[in-house]
């Protein structure tokens, strides 16, 4: 159950406190597409998306998109934002996790990843022993598969809640 918890929780990409993590050394962030920085239904980034990834780049952090979703849905973020992405990723496998330590020569310490589900991005972070941040899903329309893993997620949730060692909604750092 513990490669499933997060290191982080907070509400959104937005409550995150990034100076605290470059203080610890993250040099580098990962981000989830869907649900996390742009709801499923949108399809290019607004102007506060926009400004937050120069917020980001002004802190000194590298920041890549890093997505189970195709290159026609993650394109108009990488190009937008003007930053590095990966799509198709097959997240939790580790193959574009190595993939991004061997291009960027990152240690596993340098790098935390943000995204809205336990069983993709949570896992996928802890077994990379990359920093791990769970934020709350931006909206409730999902994807098939997403909502089979919400279901797995849900079961998580309450192992969590049973130990008292994970709450919803009690945000951390």
């Amino acid at each position: 159950m513990d490669q499933f918890r997060p290191d982080i929780y907070q509400k959104s990409i937005y409550d995150i406190n990034y100076q605290k993590l470059k203080e610890n050394g993250i040099c580098c962030l990962i981000f989830d597409l869907d649900n996390t920085i742009a709801s499923i239904d949108i399809e290019v980034p607004d102007k506060r998306l926009l400004e937050f990834f120069l917020y980001l780049e002004d802190l000194g952090f590298k920041t890549i998109i890093l997505s189970n979703a195709s290159k026609k849905r993650v394109a108009p973020f990488k190009e937008k934002c003007n930053i590095d992405s990966s799509f198709k990723a097959k997240k939790p496998l580790k193959g574009k996790y190595l993939k991004i330590l061997n291009i960027y020569n990152y240690k596993d310490t340098e790098i935390a990843c943000i995204g809205d589900q336990l069983l993709t991005d949570i896992f996928g972070a802890n077994r990379m022993g990359f920093t791990s941040i769970l934020v709350n899903p931006i909206s409730k329309k999902e994807s098939f598969g997403t909502k089979i893993n919400r279901c797995v997620e849900k079961m998580i949730f309450k192992g969590f809640q049973k130990r008292g060692i994970f709450l919803k909604g009690h945000y951390y750092e």
